[in-house]
Formats: C-alpha cells, structure tokens, sequence
C-alpha cells in the first residue's frame, strides 16, 4: 500500500513541478517577445499544449524510473499514448500560428491583388496538407507502440493483394480530389476571392480544400463542387489576371435615333459616375432590322460587381434619356396602307383623315400606298 501511494505521491509532485517550469518559461518568453505579435502568438497558442504535453512526459519519466510494479506497464503505454497525441497538438498549435501570421503580414504588406490571393491560396492548402501529413505521422506512431499491431501490420503487408486492389479502388475519389486540391492550389487555375462563372452560376471563390470548393454565388447561397471537378471541366475565371472587366448594354430603338447625342449622353451618364474606371466608352450600331435598330453601349468598370452596376445603371440612363428627350426613337411597329379606291374626300381606315388628292395622293401629295402610319 505505501508502495502504492509512492508511485502516485512522486508523479503528482514531478508533474506540480513540471507544470510550474513552464508557467515560469511562458510568463519569461511573453515578457521577452513583448514586443513582437509572432512570439506572442507562438507562447500564447502553445501554452496549453505544453502544458498537458510536460505533465504527461513527468509521469511517464517517474513511472519509468520507479521500482517496475505489474500496472505499470500499461499506464506507461497510455501515458506514452497521451505524449504523443499533445506532441501532436503541439504541432498544430505551432503550426496555425505561422499560418495565421503569414497571411496577417500578406495583408498589411499590400501586395498586388492577383499575387496576395495567389499566395494565400497556396497558403491554406499546404496548411491543410501539412495538419493531414501531422495528424497521420501521430496516429501512425500510436498505433506502432501496440506490439500486436506491428506484428498484425507485417502480415497485412505481405498478403494485401485482393485487399490492396479494393481499398485503391475505394479510395480513388479521394484520392483524385487530393491530387486535385494540390494541382488547383500550385497549378494557379483558380485562387480565394476568384470571380467564376459554374454550373450556369456566378460568384466568389470561398473556400477551397483538398476534397470540395465552396462557391459563394451572388444571392448568397452555395454551390458546393469536388475539387476534381475544376480539374476536368471547363470554367469561367473572370479575375485569372486582372479583374478589371468590359461590359455591354444592348438596345432596340428607332431608325430616327441620333446616334452623336446618344454617344454623347452615354459619355455624360459615364463621367458622373464613380463605377466607370475610364478605360472604355463606345456606342456601335450591331443590327437593323425591318422595324428597329440594334445598339451596343460598351463601358468598363474596375471589377465584375461594379460592372454589373455601370451596365445596369447605364441601361436606365439611356431609356430615361429616350423617353424625355427623343420619344420618337423609341421602338415602333411600322405598318403600309394598301392603295384602296375610296370616296373622294373621305378618310382611310386605320391611317387618320387623309385627303385624296386628284391623281391618288394624299393631302401631303403623297399617294396612300407611300405612307407609313405610325
């Protein structure tokens, strides 16, 4: 029994003195990295970690060199368990600081747009790989520690075969998003933030992993893709180089319209507008049909959502501008009257009091058949 509260009395008090070392290296490391936000970040996440890994590694040192007792051995396995699991913890503890720190720098230095959402791309991916590869090395080397497991583990080996064949096969979406996720994040086909058109919709990049990408759209819902699927089928990247855009505005008006006042009033609508970055401003006649004529209005804008504004608010200002200042233009059916014999003095049907004049003609000498009512 004294042996017994021995072997328990020895472990609390090395683990009491363990956990007081390193409360007096955390407060001494955040004193001396007082100044600097990576030290503190670093003594701050890996405070408990450390803790629970320095507990455990006491217990186990004093276990290991007390007199061997018959529940030793397991409690030594378990604690060993423990050890490796905080080391583990303490890895990933080290490592979200780093990663958090990087992409804190990547935004305070201001680099260009395109290579900041690059790098952080990149970033979060090797992060995620990197959490995967630690979370494997650690579970890997638990299960080492069981001897039957080794023993289990050698035979597998040796006969995985049939076995080896399935599970590749099981795996292999897996496998081909993993592979995919690496080749989206390094190959630079798609980043973060990226503006892309799938599926018919539109919307941001906002998530990306090794097994699925998250489209935001634009009314707010998601569209939830496997990264194999930007490996093998065709997308839309609106922001691959620069996110400056070009867009259009299409319109039917009258064969009367004024295209020089239209141009114009399309330059007048642009300037008073901070949507408008200044690269772009034409108006082109694309079409004439029988009854309307067809015009493209093309404005550029800083990026996809501030082009989508401009065209809008620009589609507005031109029909406002039509109906206030040139109603004429606006579009309208065209219909002939057929030349008919009628009554000397009397109106034509459907096309207003028209007088015949001798000869067929109207009272503006033109003849019925040469008239356009309107």
């Amino acid at each position: 029994m004294l042996t017994f509260l021995a072997d328990l009395f020895v472990p609390m008090l090395a683990t009491l003195a363990a956990l007081v070392l390193v409360f007096i290296g955390h407060r001494l490391l955040r004193f001396l990295g007082r100044r600097s936000t990576l030290a503190r970040d670093l003594v701050s996440r890996a405070y408990r970690p450390a803790q629970v890994a320095a507990a455990l590694l006491a217990w186990w040192l004093t276990l290991w060199l007390l007199a061997d007792e018959p529940w030793h051995e397991p409690v030594l396995h378990g604690l060993l368990l423990g050890l490796i699991a905080a080391g583990g913890w303490l890895a990933v503890a080290l490592l979200n600081v780093l990663t958090d720190t990087a992409l804190r720098r990547l935004r305070l230095e201001g680099r260009d747009p395109l290579v900041a959402r690059r790098i952080r791309t990149r970033l979060k991916v090797a992060h995620r790989v990197t959490l995967a590869v630690v979370s494997t090395v650690a579970g890997g080397i638990m299960l080492i520690t069981f001897e039957s497991v080794r023993t289990v583990g050698v035979s597998l080996l040796a006969s995985a075969g049939l076995v080896g064949i399935v599970a590749a096969l099981a795996a292999q979406s897996m496998l081909s998003n993993f592979f995919a996720g690496l080749q989206v994040a390094f190959g630079d086909s798609l980043r973060l933030d990226d503006v892309v058109v799938v599926e018919g919709e539109w919307g941001w990049i906002e998530e990306i992993t090794l097994r699925h990408v998250v489209l935001k759209i634009w009314d707010e819902r998601r569209l939830i893709l496997p990264t194999s699927y930007f490996t093998t089928t065709p997308f839309e990247n609106w922001t691959k180089s620069e996110r400056q855009l070009l867009g259009t505005v299409e319109l039917d008006v009258d064969w009367s319209v004024p295209f020089d006042e239209m141009r114009a009033e399309l330059r007048r609508v642009l300037s008073n507008t901070p949507l408008w970055d200044g690269r772009e401003c034409g108006l082109q006649v694309i079409d004439g049909t029988g009854n309307a004529v067809r015009v493209r209005a093309l404005v550029s804008a800083r990026d996809s959502s501030a082009q989508w504004q401009l065209r809008c608010l620009v589609r507005e200002q031109l029909i406002g501008w039509l109906q206030r200042v040139h109603p004429t233009a606006l579009p309208r059916l065209r219909t002939d009257v057929a030349a008919t014999a009628v009554p000397e003095g009397s109106a034509v049907p459907g096309a207003g009091a028209i007088l015949r004049q001798p000869g067929g003609a109207g009272a503006d000498g033109a003849r019925p058949d040469q008239r356009s009512v309107r």
